[in-house]
């Protein structure tokens, strides 16, 4: 059976640095951390192909246009030239999928590199990106990512109004019209071991689907969570350290709300029968 374990990681002021996906059983916001993928897909418009060269994706917990610093890269994007015409009727390309600080998210950057051409009529044109090429496309997000959740930013390009034609001289610019929707794709579960057990830990579990068990241990403070859990409702397992003189307990009919935390308070875990 497949389990997923979630790792706390230390980060530093501004590193958007994770490996792989974390979760946290520490009550504290600001050791939490979110899953942030980000898609990109396309409107279609009256061209043969619109190639877009991606370089990184960054993102900012600040909301000034015009302050350059404290933008971060993703950190895990392969940089590639996109045809943006196969992005279409749904279609959409995964740029980036990464552990981030949770809390607020105020911009996201696509930085674009030099080999960006559009083909019309079966004649390829270079796709000028002077202020892309500078500094990248900045996107407002403005949005507080909650601990342990999972987010799914889609960056929608609108290619019919984002290559513009100069004039009569035969060039084309890219002025990118890009629309951001973000979903959330998981909640979380909380709770706490009540009294705490001194030298025993408690496992917290939930099944997901038929492959999937998402488990965490409760700390020395008897907190535990469970990240990433998709909307549904759920039987939490708490299954104490063998020794413990305590029995298992399920708590059943836990209902998970993407992008929501579910604290199911204090437990009092029973001590087992004796025959």
């Amino acid at each position: 059976m497949k389990k997923i374990k979630f790792y706390a990681l230390s980060f530093s002021l501004i590193a958007f640095i994770c490996l792989s996906l974390v979760g946290c059983n520490s009550n504290d916001d600001s050791e939490q951390t979110s899953r942030l993928s980000v898609r990109m897909t396309d409107a279609p418009g009256d061209y043969d192909a619109v190639y877009i060269d991606v370089q990184d994706v960054l993102i900012k917990s600040g909301t000034d246009n015009n302050d350059d610093e404290g933008w971060v890269s993703i950190g895990d994007v392969t940089p590639k030239v996109y045809n943006l015409l196969d992005l279409t009727g749904g279609v959409n390309v995964l740029l980036a999928d990464e552990i981030v600080p949770s809390g607020f998210l105020g911009q996201v950057r696509l930085v674009l590199g030099d080999d960006n051409t559009v083909v019309k009529d079966g004649v390829t044109y270079p796709l000028k990106t002077p202020s892309a090429q500078q500094s990248g496309l900045k996107l407002k997000i403005n949005q507080t990512l909650v601990g342990g959740v999972m987010y799914d930013f889609l960056l929608d390009f609108d290619v019919e109004h984002s290559v513009v034609k100069a004039g009569n001289s035969g060039n084309y610019n890219l002025h990118p019209v890009i629309r951001v929707s973000t979903m959330a794709t998981s909640g979380v579960i909380k709770g706490r071991i009540s009294p705490v057990l001194e030298g025993f830990q408690v496992l917290a579990s939930v099944q997901v689907g038929t492959t999937t068990t998402v488990s965490a241990y409760a700390d020395e403070f008897g907190a535990f969570q469970l990240n990433g859990i998709p909307a549904g409702t759920y039987d939490v397992k708490l299954t104490p350290a063998v020794g413990s003189g305590k029995a298992e307990k399920t708590i059943t009919g836990v209902v998970v709300v993407n992008g929501e935390i579910k604290d199911i308070g204090s437990v009092t875990l029973d001590a087992i029968p004796v025959p």
